[in-house]
């Protein structure tokens, strides 16, 4: 009857093709009356209730292609989903995928280069279709990969970000927020990367640690530490902590210094004067350098909001292709990295440089073409941070909303109490268009009571959703819509509302998990939060699980550029999806994971070991079937002893997996289904089994703790588990992913 030894590339396609044809993956489809049966069977079955388990799945990108990220993502929620399930519950995973502005943008601009192209030899227009025609060919590859890893999710629900619906509500929080003064428009220093030539969120770079010089530079009576000489022609201030008495005196005094004349010949650098106000502040780190730095509001966003408290001028000289600008003078042109080194061998030769250190620094790069940042000042759309982070931060303190580990509280609420506003426009073309609209004449209304009003001031525009059949200001033009889209995150911000629809928001919102790694933990989960409170008016989930990084065993980053990159689906493919999902899980402490391959071997090792009990229990309990309802009484001190075990593990695995603790159980079940039942029991039933006394109740003690075995370790191993089930000789019919637990 079964094969030997198990061949997981035959079992988990059919497996999978048997749990989509259920239709249990879709909570509508399992009943809610207690009369009714479950549609798979005629005979018997749990009636599932009316409380519900809904977990909302991380939205992967239409690129992505499936990393050990998303398996450690998605196979702790399908434990639970599975878990809860069985336990009746009326379960959502709900799928999706997100439109990824900057990255999907960022591959379809490659595959035009190769036609020798850009998006704008085709056009706004032509391009977005070109973008619909890539992620029609490319963009649910990795839902379909995330169904090899056996994901549970009810793909009937399954959504984009990009869907009408979707972006409906998308643009109805944007014109929410206008329409409460949350939303503005304002020139403001922010993060640019000159290659994607948009703006990007702080939460949306990445760093790199390298060499670099700190070049000591004299400012008057100052010597001042930067490793940015190229910026200094944008310098407006100097500023030193209030705290610090060794600048005390000098705070609020104008210096007239020596700086570097940007006039003349390039080769030949000379000085000239120039007057600078010293201000005192607090962002001011006085242990850095000399403890007086220069402040340029054009090229830091720190240095920008201390000119916004002191009302300082702000010049820029690096433009938004990463060059030096017409203000640099007879450096504009250059590249920022090139003009450093050309600057700092001009400060060198008038003697404005006292000393330079070799200096570890911190460079912040485009998250997904990493193009290193350049900060510049740019007129971009904003969200007011203030009251929506406060809501975000009393719904965990006051317990709505439980962070797990606890620990990464302590980085969510950093991120929360020092926040900046948030800049939403992005300058690409792939994403929700900012509902926009301005007339020539630079004038703007917003919708009060349906009706429209003109509001002074210095930029004019119209807010809507649809475009305005007449424009309201001067009754003739035609109204343009803003080029900019929403930063990505706004939209999947909404996701545990949005992706739902009316209907289901009634029965499934909010939600009771999002699962994630702790990167994002501020990217989304934070935003999930308070965009749920600001919209629904509750919380959108009750848990935030938060894992660990999957590094390599060597404890460096996985990347695919780097050649540290592990497929998870090689080990699907090799080993069987349990076998990886086994080994994920196992090593699923909570902290960063270094990956030890060795765990899918013993994964693999531990289905052939289930799979060849089953086989010797079925084929040793020949004419009794297993009964849900029905426990075996313990003839023997061996019987006793095993049943006993039985029932405790399931207790304990419950604690565990209601705790949202998923390694632990799982060296449970090892521990328990390898030596107290196959080394101990079953050993132990071969003898018992040659007494005619025994026989018969040691069949039974057999098939009932096998059978009790398969729903506890289901969760966790679902295919070869659902695989056994369909042979075990039983009274109920129905498959084992809805079986009572």
């Amino acid at each position: 009857m079964f094969d030997k030894p198990y061949d997981p590339k035959t079992v988990e396609p059919k497996i999978y093709e048997t749990w989509e044809k259920s239709g249990f993956f879709n909570p509508d489809n399992l009943p809610t009356s207690k009369n009714q049966k479950l549609k798979a069977s005629a005979k018997g079955g749990s009636a599932f209730g009316g409380k519900r388990y809904v977990v909302y799945m991380p939205l992967p990108n239409v690129t992505g292609s499936l990393h050990m990220g998303h398996a450690l993502d998605n196979t702790a929620p399908d434990v639970l989903i599975r878990y809860y399930r069985m336990r009746g519950r009326k379960t959502l995973w709900l799928p999706g995928t997100d439109h990824a502005g900057i990255a999907t943008q960022y591959v379809v601009e490659k595959e035009l280069k190769k036609e020798g192209k850009t998006r704008f030899d085709l056009g706004r227009e032509k391009f977005i279709e070109r973008v619909w025609e890539w992620k029609e060919k490319y963009g649910d590859i990795i839902l379909g990969q995330l169904k090899k890893l056996g994901v549970s999710a009810d793909w009937s629900r399954t959504r984009f970000t990009m869907d009408k619906e979707y972006s409906e509500d998308v643009l109805k929080a944007f014109v929410h927020y206008y329409k409460n003064g949350l939303i503005y428009q304002g020139l403001r220093t922010v993060n640019w990367c000159p290659r994607c030539s948009t703006s990007l969120s702080e939460l949306e770079l990445e760093y790199t640690e390298g060499p670099a010089k700190l070049y000591y530079i004299r400012y008057g009576p100052f010597s001042l530490a930067t490793v940015r000489p190229e910026t200094k022609f944008g310098d407006t201030a100097l500023a030193v902590n209030p705290r610090d008495s060794r600048y005390g005196s000098y705070v609020g005094k104008t210096l007239e210094v020596d700086s570097l004349d940007t006039e003349g010949d390039l080769d030949k650098p000379r000085l000239k004067k120039i007057k600078l106000v010293v201000v005192a502040d607090e962002a001011v780190d006085q242990n850095f350098g000399t403890g007086v730095v220069k402040v340029t509001p054009a090229h830091d966003l720190t240095d920008f909001e201390i000119g916004e408290r002191h009302k300082l001028p702000m010049t820029q000289v690096i433009d938004a292709r990463g060059r030096m600008n017409e203000n640099a003078g007879k450096y504009a042109g250059m590249k920022a990295q090139e003009a450093r080194e050309k600057i700092a061998a001009d400060l060198r030769a008038v003697g404005l440089i006292e000393k330079e250190e070799d200096y570890i620094n911190r460079v912040s790069k485009c998250y997904r073409c990493g193009t290193t940042i350049e900060p510049i000042p740019s007129k971009q759309w904003f969200l007011k941070m203030g009251g929506l982070a406060k809501k975000a931060i009393a719904a965990v303190k006051n317990g709505r909303v439980k962070i797990a580990p606890e620990n990464f509280r302590k980085t969510y609420f950093n991120w929360l109490s020092n926040i900046r506003d948030w800049t939403i426009s992005r300058q690409i073309w792939w994403g929700h268009q900012i509902p926009v609209w301005f007339c020539k004449n630079q004038q703007e209304f917003e919708f009060k009571s349906k009706k429209l009003k003109v509001k002074s001031g210095e930029e004019k525009f119209a807010v809507s959703i649809e475009e305005p059949k007449t424009c309201p200001i001067c009754k003739s033009c035609e109204m343009a819509q803003s080029e900019d889209v929403l930063d990505t995150w706004f939209s999947s911000a909404l996701w545990p509302f949005a992706g739902l629809t009316e209907k289901d928001r009634k029965k499934y919102y909010p939600g009771n998990l999002v699962s994630n790694a702790r990167e994002i933990l501020n990217l989304w989960d934070a935003r999930m939060i308070f965009s749920g409170l600001e919209f629904m008016g509750r919380v959108p989930f009750k848990n935030a699980l938060i894992h660990g990084t999957i590094l390599t065993k060597e404890g460096k980053r996985m990347s695919k550029s780097l050649g540290t990159g592990i497929d998870p689906l090689k080990y699907v493919e090799e080993h069987g999806a349990d076998a990886t999902r086994f080994a994920v899980l196992w090593q699923a402490s909570g902290q960063d994971i270094r990956w030890d391959e060795s765990a899918v071997f013993a994964g693999k090792k531990f289905a052939n070991k289930i799979w060849n009990a089953a086989r010797f229990v079925i084929e040793k309990s020949e004419g009794i079937k297993y009964e849900s309802d029905r426990k075996p009484s313990a003839k023997t001190e061996e019987d006793g002893v095993i049943l006993k075990k039985l029932e405790s593990l399931r207790k304990q695995v419950s604690e565990y997996i209601e705790g949202l603790e998923f390694s632990k159980p799982l060296h449970e079940i090892y521990e328990f289904f390898w030596h107290d039942f196959c080394d101990k029991y079953l050993e132990a039933s071969k003898s018992q089994l040659q007494n005619e006394k025994l026989k018969e109740n040691t069949k039974r003690v057999l098939i009932r703790a096998l059978g009790e075995s398969l729903k506890t370790i289901h969760p966790f191993m679902p295919f070869i588990t659902e695989e056994i089930w369909r042979h075990l000789p039983k009274k109920e019919e129905n498959l084992l992913m809805v079986q009572k637990w």
